[in-house]
Protein backbone atom coordinates (compact mmCIF):
# COMPACT_ATOMS: atom_id res chain seq x y z
CA UNK A 1 0.00 0.00 0.00
CA UNK A 2 1.08 3.07 -0.87
CA UNK A 3 2.02 5.73 1.53
CA UNK A 4 2.79 9.68 1.18
CA UNK A 5 4.28 12.64 3.30
CA UNK A 6 4.37 15.92 2.35
CA UNK A 7 7.31 18.81 3.63
CA UNK A 8 7.91 22.29 2.51
CA UNK A 9 11.50 23.74 1.93
CA UNK A 10 12.45 27.68 0.17
CA UNK A 11 13.44 25.05 -2.82
CA UNK A 12 12.14 22.42 -4.28
CA UNK A 13 15.37 20.51 -4.22
CA UNK A 14 15.66 21.12 0.02
CA UNK A 15 11.94 20.14 0.63
CA UNK A 16 12.73 16.43 -1.35
CA UNK A 17 15.84 16.86 0.93
CA UNK A 18 13.95 16.75 4.25
CA UNK A 19 11.40 14.31 2.64
CA UNK A 20 13.90 11.55 2.18
CA UNK A 21 15.83 12.43 5.35
CA UNK A 22 12.93 12.07 7.26
CA UNK A 23 12.47 8.39 5.56
CA UNK A 24 15.53 6.96 5.23
CA UNK A 25 15.11 6.42 1.46
CA UNK A 26 17.17 7.34 -1.28
CA UNK A 27 15.33 9.24 -4.21
CA UNK A 28 14.68 6.28 -6.65
CA UNK A 29 12.80 4.87 -4.13
CA UNK A 30 9.91 7.41 -4.04
CA UNK A 31 8.23 9.30 -6.18
CA UNK A 32 7.58 13.03 -5.94
CA UNK A 33 4.69 15.51 -6.39
CA UNK A 34 5.25 19.39 -6.52
CA UNK A 35 2.10 20.85 -4.60
CA UNK A 36 3.44 24.38 -4.41
CA UNK A 37 6.13 26.26 -6.49
CA UNK A 38 8.47 28.53 -4.11
CA UNK A 39 7.65 32.22 -4.20
CA UNK A 40 10.28 34.77 -3.06
CA UNK A 41 8.05 37.92 -3.07
CA UNK A 42 8.93 41.15 -2.79
CA UNK A 43 11.92 42.16 0.07
CA UNK A 44 11.42 39.11 1.97
CA UNK A 45 7.68 40.06 1.89
CA UNK A 46 5.23 37.52 0.54
CA UNK A 47 7.56 34.77 0.46
CA UNK A 48 6.08 30.94 0.22
CA UNK A 49 7.99 27.65 0.62
CA UNK A 50 8.24 25.00 -1.78
CA UNK A 51 5.59 21.92 -0.55
CA UNK A 52 6.37 18.57 -2.25
CA UNK A 53 4.14 15.29 -1.75
CA UNK A 54 6.48 12.31 -1.31
CA UNK A 55 5.12 9.08 -1.93
CA UNK A 56 6.74 5.59 -0.69
CA UNK A 57 6.04 1.87 -0.11
CA UNK A 58 4.60 0.69 -2.92
CA UNK A 59 5.87 -0.79 -5.74
CA UNK A 60 6.18 0.94 -9.41
CA UNK A 61 5.94 -1.35 -12.21
CA UNK A 62 8.71 -1.92 -14.23
CA UNK A 63 9.09 0.93 -17.12
CA UNK A 64 8.08 0.47 -20.48
CA UNK A 65 11.71 0.19 -21.21
CA UNK A 66 12.87 -2.45 -19.09
CA UNK A 67 10.28 -4.63 -20.28
CA UNK A 68 11.36 -3.96 -23.62
CA UNK A 69 14.99 -4.88 -22.81
CA UNK A 70 13.70 -7.65 -20.63
CA UNK A 71 12.01 -9.39 -23.84
CA UNK A 72 14.61 -8.87 -26.03
CA UNK A 73 16.85 -10.69 -23.83
CA UNK A 74 15.06 -13.62 -23.89
CA UNK A 75 16.83 -16.50 -26.55
CA UNK A 76 14.30 -16.94 -29.58
CA UNK A 77 13.81 -20.59 -30.36
CA UNK A 78 16.19 -21.40 -33.52
CA UNK A 79 13.99 -22.14 -36.69
CA UNK A 80 15.89 -24.01 -38.89
CA UNK A 81 15.81 -21.80 -42.81
CA UNK A 82 14.00 -24.10 -45.81
CA UNK A 83 15.76 -23.83 -48.35
CA UNK A 84 14.13 -21.59 -50.64
CA UNK A 85 12.97 -22.80 -54.18
CA UNK A 86 14.99 -21.98 -57.35
CA UNK A 87 13.25 -19.14 -59.97
CA UNK A 88 11.64 -21.00 -62.77
CA UNK A 89 12.96 -19.87 -66.13
CA UNK A 90 11.22 -17.87 -68.48
CA UNK A 91 10.43 -20.94 -70.30
CA UNK A 92 9.33 -22.53 -68.08
CA UNK A 93 6.87 -19.81 -66.85
CA UNK A 94 5.28 -19.84 -69.89
CA UNK A 95 4.89 -24.00 -69.65
CA UNK A 96 3.50 -24.10 -66.65
CA UNK A 97 -0.35 -23.59 -66.49
CA UNK A 98 -2.03 -21.54 -64.19
CA UNK A 99 -4.51 -22.10 -61.49
CA UNK A 100 -8.12 -22.08 -63.01
CA UNK A 101 -7.19 -22.15 -66.80
CA UNK A 102 -6.78 -25.15 -69.14
CA UNK A 103 -3.64 -27.44 -68.90
CA UNK A 104 -3.08 -26.91 -73.00
CA UNK A 105 -0.48 -24.19 -73.92
CA UNK A 106 -0.98 -21.18 -75.98
CA UNK A 107 -1.26 -21.32 -79.64
CA UNK A 108 2.00 -19.00 -80.53
CA UNK A 109 0.91 -15.37 -82.05
CA UNK A 110 0.63 -14.99 -85.43
CA UNK A 111 3.34 -12.89 -86.91
CA UNK A 112 2.71 -9.17 -87.08
CA UNK A 113 1.86 -7.56 -90.39
CA UNK A 114 3.63 -4.64 -91.28
CA UNK A 115 2.32 -1.40 -91.63
CA UNK A 116 0.60 -0.44 -94.83
CA UNK A 117 3.53 2.21 -96.06
CA UNK A 118 2.15 4.77 -98.58
CA UNK A 119 4.00 6.01 -101.21
CA UNK A 120 5.99 9.01 -100.02
CA UNK A 121 5.18 11.78 -102.48
CA UNK A 122 8.20 14.13 -103.83
CA UNK A 123 8.50 16.92 -102.07
CA UNK A 124 10.21 18.60 -105.04
CA UNK A 125 8.87 22.38 -105.30
CA UNK A 126 6.19 22.37 -107.80
CA UNK A 127 7.53 24.64 -110.83
CA UNK A 128 5.11 27.80 -111.53
CA UNK A 129 4.59 28.59 -114.89
CA UNK A 130 6.55 31.56 -115.83
CA UNK A 131 4.99 34.83 -115.73
CA UNK A 132 4.28 36.43 -118.87
CA UNK A 133 6.22 39.94 -119.31
CA UNK A 134 4.22 42.73 -119.06
CA UNK A 135 3.69 45.13 -122.42
CA UNK A 136 4.20 48.41 -122.63
CA UNK A 137 2.81 50.82 -125.12
CA UNK A 138 5.25 53.32 -126.23
CA UNK A 139 4.90 56.93 -125.49
CA UNK A 140 3.63 59.14 -127.78
CA UNK A 141 6.28 61.89 -129.19
CA UNK A 142 5.99 65.25 -127.54
CA UNK A 143 3.94 63.77 -123.99
CA UNK A 144 4.89 63.63 -120.54
CA UNK A 145 5.64 60.05 -120.78
CA UNK A 146 8.24 60.80 -123.37
CA UNK A 147 10.06 63.56 -121.04
CA UNK A 148 10.03 61.07 -118.67
CA UNK A 149 11.61 58.24 -119.78
CA UNK A 150 14.08 60.46 -121.75
CA UNK A 151 15.39 61.99 -118.59
CA UNK A 152 15.63 58.58 -116.87
CA UNK A 153 17.56 56.84 -119.61
CA UNK A 154 20.35 59.54 -119.64
CA UNK A 155 20.15 59.36 -115.89
CA UNK A 156 20.53 55.77 -115.97
CA UNK A 157 22.87 56.03 -118.43
CA UNK A 158 25.62 58.22 -116.47
CA UNK A 159 24.71 55.54 -113.73
CA UNK A 160 25.90 52.93 -115.29
CA UNK A 161 22.93 51.09 -115.56
CA UNK A 162 21.54 48.98 -118.27
CA UNK A 163 17.51 49.62 -116.87
CA UNK A 164 14.69 50.85 -119.10
CA UNK A 165 12.24 53.10 -117.61
CA UNK A 166 8.48 52.58 -118.63
CA UNK A 167 6.06 55.30 -117.89
CA UNK A 168 2.18 55.45 -117.74
CA UNK A 169 -0.19 57.86 -116.89
CA UNK A 170 -2.23 56.43 -113.71
CA UNK A 171 -4.50 59.37 -113.36
CA UNK A 172 -4.56 63.50 -114.21
CA UNK A 173 -1.42 64.36 -112.78
CA UNK A 174 0.09 60.84 -111.19
CA UNK A 175 2.45 59.02 -113.49
CA UNK A 176 3.90 55.44 -112.36
CA UNK A 177 7.43 54.49 -113.80
CA UNK A 178 8.82 51.54 -113.96
CA UNK A 179 12.21 50.29 -113.99
CA UNK A 180 13.02 47.05 -115.65
CA UNK A 181 16.44 45.05 -116.39
CA UNK A 182 18.65 43.06 -114.42
CA UNK A 183 20.69 44.29 -111.17
CA UNK A 184 17.92 46.66 -110.01
CA UNK A 185 18.85 46.48 -106.73
CA UNK A 186 21.70 48.56 -107.33
CA UNK A 187 19.28 51.09 -107.98
CA UNK A 188 16.85 50.41 -105.20
CA UNK A 189 19.60 51.09 -102.89
CA UNK A 190 19.33 51.06 -98.95
CA UNK A 191 15.59 51.00 -97.67
CA UNK A 192 14.95 52.47 -101.16
CA UNK A 193 17.44 55.59 -100.51
CA UNK A 194 18.66 55.57 -104.26
CA UNK A 195 15.19 54.93 -105.55
CA UNK A 196 14.29 57.90 -103.86
CA UNK A 197 17.06 59.63 -104.91
CA UNK A 198 15.77 59.12 -108.41
CA UNK A 199 12.26 59.84 -108.19
CA UNK A 200 13.26 63.04 -107.03
CA UNK A 201 15.66 63.94 -109.62
CA UNK A 202 12.86 63.35 -111.84
CA UNK A 203 10.62 65.22 -110.60
CA UNK A 204 12.20 68.31 -110.58
CA UNK A 205 13.32 67.85 -113.97
CA UNK A 206 10.30 66.92 -115.60
CA UNK A 207 8.38 70.11 -113.51
CA UNK A 208 11.10 72.36 -114.15
CA UNK A 209 9.62 74.20 -117.13
CA UNK A 210 5.64 72.78 -116.99
CA UNK A 211 3.33 74.86 -116.73
CA UNK A 212 1.21 71.86 -114.47
CA UNK A 213 2.60 70.30 -112.20
CA UNK A 214 2.71 66.56 -112.74
CA UNK A 215 3.89 63.72 -109.67
CA UNK A 216 5.49 61.02 -110.37
CA UNK A 217 5.97 57.53 -108.48
CA UNK A 218 9.55 55.45 -109.45
CA UNK A 219 9.52 51.86 -108.82
CA UNK A 220 11.45 48.68 -109.52
CA UNK A 221 10.60 45.11 -108.82
CA UNK A 222 7.50 46.47 -107.08
CA UNK A 223 9.60 47.42 -104.02
CA UNK A 224 7.00 50.42 -103.49
CA UNK A 225 3.86 48.47 -103.35
CA UNK A 226 6.36 45.11 -100.89
CA UNK A 227 7.52 48.51 -98.85
CA UNK A 228 4.20 49.46 -98.14
CA UNK A 229 2.57 46.42 -97.19
CA UNK A 230 5.42 45.93 -95.09
CA UNK A 231 4.78 49.22 -93.41
CA UNK A 232 1.39 48.94 -92.72
CA UNK A 233 2.32 45.83 -91.02
CA UNK A 234 4.85 47.59 -89.14
CA UNK A 235 1.97 50.31 -88.16
CA UNK A 236 -0.57 47.49 -87.06
CA UNK A 237 1.99 45.62 -84.65
CA UNK A 238 3.35 48.92 -82.83
CA UNK A 239 -0.29 49.91 -82.41
CA UNK A 240 -0.88 46.79 -80.58
CA UNK A 241 1.96 46.99 -78.36
CA UNK A 242 0.80 50.74 -77.58
CA UNK A 243 -2.33 49.51 -76.49
CA UNK A 244 -1.21 46.86 -74.67
CA UNK A 245 1.36 48.32 -72.98
CA UNK A 246 -0.64 52.02 -72.53
CA UNK A 247 2.96 53.38 -73.61
CA UNK A 248 4.00 55.86 -76.37
CA UNK A 249 6.36 54.11 -79.19
CA UNK A 250 8.96 55.78 -81.29
CA UNK A 251 9.88 54.12 -84.98
CA UNK A 252 12.77 54.57 -86.43
CA UNK A 253 13.42 57.53 -88.86
CA UNK A 254 12.26 57.48 -91.94
CA UNK A 255 11.60 59.71 -95.41
CA UNK A 256 8.29 61.17 -96.26
CA UNK A 257 6.56 58.69 -97.74
CA UNK A 258 7.20 55.72 -95.74
CA UNK A 259 5.90 58.67 -92.78
CA UNK A 260 2.39 59.18 -94.70
CA UNK A 261 2.12 55.06 -95.45
CA UNK A 262 2.28 54.66 -91.48
CA UNK A 263 0.00 57.87 -91.00
CA UNK A 264 -2.43 56.82 -93.42
CA UNK A 265 -2.51 53.05 -92.18
CA UNK A 266 -3.38 54.49 -88.47
CA UNK A 267 -5.39 57.15 -89.20
CA UNK A 268 -8.79 55.20 -88.15
CA UNK A 269 -7.27 52.57 -85.92
CA UNK A 270 -8.84 52.60 -82.53
CA UNK A 271 -7.42 54.07 -79.38
CA UNK A 272 -4.05 55.20 -81.31
CA UNK A 273 -2.86 58.23 -82.89
CA UNK A 274 0.15 59.62 -84.92
CA UNK A 275 2.26 62.71 -85.04
CA UNK A 276 5.69 63.57 -86.73
CA UNK A 277 9.05 64.50 -84.14
CA UNK A 278 12.54 65.75 -85.51
CA UNK A 279 14.38 67.47 -88.31
CA UNK A 280 15.39 66.19 -91.87
CA UNK A 281 16.88 63.38 -92.05
CA UNK A 282 15.87 61.96 -88.29
CA UNK A 283 12.43 63.22 -88.38
CA UNK A 284 10.45 60.05 -86.93
CA UNK A 285 6.44 58.81 -86.30
CA UNK A 286 5.40 58.62 -82.62
CA UNK A 287 2.12 56.13 -82.01
CA UNK A 288 0.77 57.37 -78.80
CA UNK A 289 -2.48 56.40 -77.08
CA UNK A 290 -5.20 58.86 -77.99
CA UNK A 291 -6.87 61.16 -75.60
CA UNK A 292 -9.43 59.64 -73.18
CA UNK A 293 -8.20 56.17 -73.96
Amino acid sequence: MEKFIITTGKTLDLAIAAALEELKLDRTSVSVEVLEQPKSGFLGFGAQPAKVKVTYGGEEPAPAAALSAASRSKPKPYVPRTSRPEPLKPEARRAEPREGRGTEPRPPRPPRRPRYEEPQQSREPREEPPKEPKVYAPAAPGSVEERIEGFLKGLLACMGSDAVPHAEKEKDDLYKVDLTGDNLGILIGHRGETLDAIQHLTNYSVNRDAVKRVRINVDAENYRRKREESLERLARKVAGKVLRYRRDITLEPMNAYERHVIHAALQDYDGVTTFSTGTEPNRRIVVALAKGK
